[in-house]
């Protein structure tokens, strides 16, 4: 099992589970954040850290999108490994339908 960072966190991308995270395994993307399953302990500290609550056990059903994002995309991102200020902005996307058509871009992030 691993945690799959979700659609949930596009335009929002709180890093209050980055924080927490014994083994920093986030990667910034210009949108969102993702989890590399590989380096994933499986601890399940960061899920209830995620105010957006876009951080889920790849074991729930209908993940596997999300999984083969994260992996992907953790191979191109650059890894985040402290907090920074949400977008100014995303309080208003928390919660907001189809995100990722509308949002998702695979630009990487800054990271640390």
């Amino acid at each position: 099992m691993t945690y799959v960072v979700t659609d949930a966190c596009i335009k929002c991308k709180y890093t209050d589970c980055v924080e927490v995270c014994p083994v920093d395994c986030f990667y910034e993307g210009e949108t969102m954040l993702v989890i590399n399953p590989s380096e994933c302990i499986d601890c399940g500290v960061c899920e209830p850290e995620c105010p957006a609550e876009a951080i889920l056990p790849d074991t729930e059903d209908g993940l596997e999108k999300w999984l083969e994002l994260n992996t992907k995309f953790s191979a191109e991102w650059p890894n985040i490994t402290q907090k920074k200020d949400p977008p100014e902005d995303a309080d208003e996307h928390k919660g907001e339908e189809g995100k990722f058509e509308k949002f998702f871009t695979p630009e990487p992030g800054e990271g640390d």
